[in-house]
């Protein structure tokens, strides 16, 4: 695609779950930033800064509309990246508010090791849920009284979706708790699984939806009752004495200063901002594209007996390992014949190495800048290597 003409011949990309590569429409926002407008936002008056800020309160808007969440309802903070952004949330959360915090097998670390950190900080007990094959969770098996839940929308080595999660959005809520999402893996490619859900927070990276580095925190306004608020700065206040103050986020307008002490990555959320424009924009044709490619990929593994699949069924994203190979060779090997993947577990070592007992694994991760004649030479170079 002309939007990646930076990539070079023969240069095939697989890691876009780690980040996705950028368009070039959204390099070109924030080279705009620092050439044409580079100020502080939510600071001075001068006709810069007037620039920076209605841009950035456009992609609050934007990201509000993408999500399809109202704003009456609903915030939108910017951090570093999801990890940052879950921890930042269970650090401040006021633990006399609950009686456990829960998450499920299948997370990425951010939420699992974060979830570790609360319960210990916190005295409160933890629970991991099992997640079925297709990524959904039993209710029934499960107690959600005052619960704080920390769970995946879709998993980051296989793709795998929470297909039940308004169910369980409602049932944490009818009981008491709260629930946090972690739709990293899903807001480039499946953004529908979070689409109208309304759980108490939805914490993504921009990185993985073809933006500049960023985290990104959507949160119900009724989450600030029950949390302390403990990571304060600039940027946060309206006024301080010698010994107190107060929070610009107590005003609706500014609630998202709640997360956001200190100067903000201004061009990076406006790159945002425009990667989402380019997201809109993909055409029904582009989105064919990807399926088709990431589903002749997924049976093209799947013919060899050698090749073995997490992955039950197609998806962007898909980890296997090949009997008799060390995956970070393979990877090496790969990486020669200049396709760039991933190996290893991929931040999710309690399921794909404690409970599967699976070696170490390669994952390719496909993206909207893929192009047929990039399948064509995975084909080629692992034809190679697996027969």
């Amino acid at each position: 695609m002309e939007d990646f003409d930076y990539l070079h011949e023969g240069e095939v990309y697989l890691d876009a779950a780690c980040q996705s590569l950028r368009p070039r429409s959204v390099i070109d926002a924030v080279d705009r930033y620092y050439t044409k407008h580079n100020s502080c936002g939510e600071r001075v008056k001068y006709k810069w800064g007037v620039i920076t800020d209605e841009k950035v309160e456009e992609t609050r808007e934007k990201v509000l509309k993408f999500v399809k969440l109202p704003s009456r309802k609903y915030t939108v903070s910017f951090t570093l990246n999801t990890t940052y952004g879950i921890n930042l949330i269970l650090s401040q959360l006021d633990p006399r508010h609950f009686s456990k915090i829960m998450t499920s097998e299948i997370e990425h670390n951010s939420p699992f090791l974060a979830s570790i950190a609360f319960s210990k900080r916190t005295d409160l007990p933890r629970e991991v849920m099992r997640r079925n094959p297709d990524g959904s969770i039993n209710l029934d098996d499960y107690d959600f009284q005052k619960a704080v839940v920390v769970v995946n929308c879709a998993a980051n080595f296989d793709g795998r979706k929470l297909l039940n999660i308004k169910d369980l959005v409602k049932k944490v809520h009818k009981d008491g708790g709260v629930i946090i999402i972690d739709a990293a893996q899903a807001m480039a490619h499946s953004a529908d699984i979070v689409r109208g859900v309304e759980a108490d927070a939805i914490c993504f990276s921009a990185h993985k939806m073809y933006a500049p580095s960023l985290g990104v925190i959507v949160w119900r306004d009724e989450l600030d009752s029950k949390m302390q608020p403990l990571f304060l700065g600039g940027g946060m206040v309206d006024d301080v004495d010698k010994s107190s103050y107060v929070l610009s986020a107590e005003n609706k307008e500014h609630r998202y200063t709640r997360f956001e002490s200190g100067l903000q990555a201004w061009g990076e959320i406006i790159g945002l901002g425009t990667a989402l424009d380019w997201l809109n924009a993909r055409s029904k044709k582009d989105w064919q594209n990807l399926a088709e490619n990431y589903t002749t990929v997924f049976e093209f593994l799947s013919s060899s007996d050698k090749v073995h699949l997490v992955n039950e069924k197609p998806n962007p994203t898909m980890s296997f390992y090949v009997d008799g190979l060390d995956s970070h060779l393979l990877g090496n090997a790969l990486s020669r014949e200049n396709i760039m993947a991933r190996t290893g577990y991929f931040c999710a070592h309690y399921y794909l190495d404690h409970v599967l007992h699976l070696p170490p694994l390669i994952r390719f991760s496909l993206g909207l800048h893929n192009s047929p004649e990039d399948i064509t030479k995975i084909q080629k170079v692992m034809e190679k290597i697996i027969h």
